[in-house]
């Protein structure tokens, strides 16, 4: 049997049934879905259908799903199954497209990574010929530098 919109567990069950920030946390929610718990409800709210309605696109029901004891889970996977269905059908072709979509990105990123390694090569040369050509400036720099900035050092002193 289904609670009708409107009724409360209360009447539905004889008992309320609450949920809290603590147990959110406990069970490992993202801080995101707390923090935007909190700011609706405070630390604790009672469950009702009007307040799951009324909140559909603002929570992950799905990962509250672990939340449910079994029997609990059981009907909501019954209740959903259908709908389940419907949103994988609706959902294939944009599914289909979007591993065509990334099928691409990894043949650009094989491409890239080819290039990329054909670049690190020429760069490697052309680093090792520009180090062998400067070698000797550098060397004749440093000698003339040197004793400079140790003068410099010791005349006017350092900073």
């Amino acid at each position: 049997m289904i609670m009708k919109l409107g009724q409360t567990a209360l009447e539905f069950t004889g008992q309320s049934v609450w949920i809290t920030a603590a147990q959110l946390r406990k069970a490992g929610a993202c801080r995101e879905q707390v923090d935007m718990f909190t700011s609706l409800f405070g630390d604790s709210a009672v469950i009702t259908l009007d307040l799951a309605v009324q909140h559909a696109g603002v929570f992950d029901w799905d990962w509250a799903t672990g939340l449910l004891t079994p029997p609990a889970r059981a009907e909501y996977d019954k209740v959903c199954a259908a709908a389940v269905a419907e949103y994988d059908k609706v959902c294939a072709p944009a599914r289909a497209e979007y591993g065509k979509v990334c099928a691409a990105r990894a043949e650009y990123d094989k491409v890239c990574a080819a290039a990329g390694a054909e670049y690190d090569k020429v760069r490697a040369a052309a680093r090792a010929e520009y180090d062998k050509v400067c070698a000797p400036a550098r060397a004749e720099y440093d000698k003339v530098c040197a004793p400079a900035w140790a003068s410099a050092a010791i005349r006017y002193g350092l900073a």
